[in-house]
């Protein structure tokens, strides 16, 4: 596989693409099936499609494994896929993929302010300038009202919070993990954290005060061919296309292109759901993506 020319690159641009076709599938089941309903299947069937690559691969558990890093690598997955994953589908339910994209920017800075904090990480200039650029755009979101097919104000601000919950439980939970996952296979490492995912959903489930009329919505045929392909795509495949990208170009390079994933969801919004594309769209989408490129290459 690594003497194909630009496989690395190849596997690292299909990543954000299928995430970004995921994300519009999941735009349209969101329709139909509520946030946390939909988490809960999304969590589920992911788990059983690495437990099946785990056997096919003969992924044997890593040793000595140590009991904190288990737990870590169990709240990592219930924060950030129980948790974040729920408050990621409300934000899309509420405001549309393309508007979700460009919230989704402040992911980076998240990532920046607690590696900062807590692993002693430093920034630079360039990197605070696209910090500054992100936060910009997240902001612009709350400007994005009026007549063409835009969010109802009120709406649009929980959209914002919601997308700003999710980035940052999913910030925290990846930097909770990272001194201990360059230690482990990240095949592994993601049945365990979906596992921590599962769980964090399952609790949360029974306290659902529509809980059946949620579990009714997924037993609907209906919305299988549009609900099964988005996880499917959107928590395995492009999940291992990440990894051959990080395996076989430089980290750097994977990076850069993993991000552009924002540019194929705000396209695939305008083009498959035929959300409005506005300046201030245009505009927001700008900012976001200089600003993510300059965190990344800065």
């Amino acid at each position: 596989m690594s003497e194909v020319p630009f496989i690395g690159e190849i596997f690292a641009l299909a990543a954000p693409i299928c995430w970004a076709t995921a994300v519009v599938l999941f735009r349209m089941t969101g329709f139909s099936v509520g946030a946390l309903a939909l988490n809960l299947f999304k969590n589920v069937a992911a788990l059983a499609l690495f437990a099946a690559t785990l056997l096919v691969v003969g992924g044997s558990s890593p040793s000595p494994i140590a009991a904190r890093d288990y737990v870590l690598l169990l709240l990592s997955g219930a924060i950030g896929i129980g948790i974040s994953d729920t408050f990621f589908f409300m934000t899309l339910n509420r405001v549309g993929a393309s508007l979700e994209a460009i919230i989704t920017t402040s992911y980076s800075p998240f990532i920046i302010l607690l590696s900062f904090l807590f692993l002693g990480e430093r920034m630079s200039g360039a990197q605070i300038f696209g910090v500054l650029l992100i936060l910009s755009a997240v902001l612009s979101v709350g400007w994005m009202r009026g007549s063409k097919g835009d969010v109802h104000p009120r709406t649009l601000l929980s959209g914002i919070a919601f997308g700003l919950l999710a980035t940052s439980t999913q910030a925290v939970a990846i930097v909770m993990i990272k001194p201990v996952l360059g230690g482990y296979p990240l095949i592994w490492a993601s049945f365990w954290r979906l596992v921590g995912g599962v769980a964090a959903s399952a609790l949360v489930f029974p306290f659902l005060s529509k809980r059946r009329a949620a579990l009714a919505s997924l037993r609907d045929r209906r919305v299988w061919p549009v609900m099964i392909p988005a996880v499917v795509m959107g928590t395995y495949v492009s999940l291992l296309f990440w990894l051959a990208g990080m395996k076989y170009t430089q980290a750097s390079i994977a990076a850069a292109l993993n991000q552009t994933s924002t540019l194929w969801t705000f396209l695939f919004a305008a083009l498959l759901l035929r959300e409005p594309v506005t300046r201030k769209r245009i505009a927001g989408l700008v900012l976001g993506v200089a600003g993510v490129a300059m965190v990344t290459l800065g």
